[in-house]
């Protein structure tokens, strides 16, 4: 299966039309196998929802085969997204939960911890509870991507207590995801971090 990393280089989040545009280029090389060209395409699914074709992702995951057991976490966290930004978390909990255990079972450390975090975001209900179970599993991985979570999450959770009113709580967090980025995180997740602490 493909690297994280090797997704990361298709990915920009500001730009999902353009990374829709290399998504498409990528299943289309042969130079990848079956798998990893279904894996490719729950990329390209969650590009094109994140521009809001939500039918249009929706059928694109269903035409990927499942039967690799990673792939198949893949489409259960990104059919997941999809009902989630479309205004249905309800149902994208019981599918990120089936992708967080999948994934733990499978050793697939960030995919795991990714599912944890969505359904910190789609249970926003029990946010504080998902986003500690994620930062508790990324705390014990030794692949430094996965690793890179650990500074998102003290960050969301920063945010989570902020909007409870538990400032001081919050600012722990927010330092934590500032020292995590120092050591650990790209330039933007540093960045986000200084902002954090200066808005709280």
């Amino acid at each position: 299966m493909l690297e994280q990393t090797i997704l990361d280089q298709l990915w920009d989040f500001d730009d999902p039309a353009g990374s829709e545009a290399r998504f498409r280029a990528a299943v289309a090389d042969a130079g990848y196998d079956v798998d990893e060209r279904a894996e490719l395409t729950t990329q390209l699914g969650r590009a094109i929802g994140l521009q809001g074709r939500f039918e249009e992702a929706d059928a694109l995951l269903d035409s990927v085969d499942g039967d690799e057991p990673t792939v198949a976490v893949r489409v259960l966290l990104e059919r997941g997204r999809v009902l989630n930004t479309s205004g249905h978390p309800e149902m994208a909990v019981p599918l990120f939960e089936q992708a967080a255990e999948l994934a733990d079972h499978l050793g697939e450390e960030f995919l795991a911890v990714d599912a944890l975090h969505m359904l910190a975001i789609a249970d926003s209900g029990h946010a504080e509870t998902w986003t500690r179970s994620a930062l508790e599993y990324a705390s014990t991985v030794h692949d430094e991507r996965t690793k890179r979570w650990i500074v998102a999450l003290h960050n969301n959770l920063g945010w989570t207590l902020h909007g409870a009113g538990r400032c001081t709580e919050a600012m722990v967090e927010f330092h934590l995801a500032q020292q995590w980025a120092d050591r650990i995180g790209t330039p933007r997740q540093q960045e986000l971090a200084r902002e954090a602490i200066k808005a709280c």
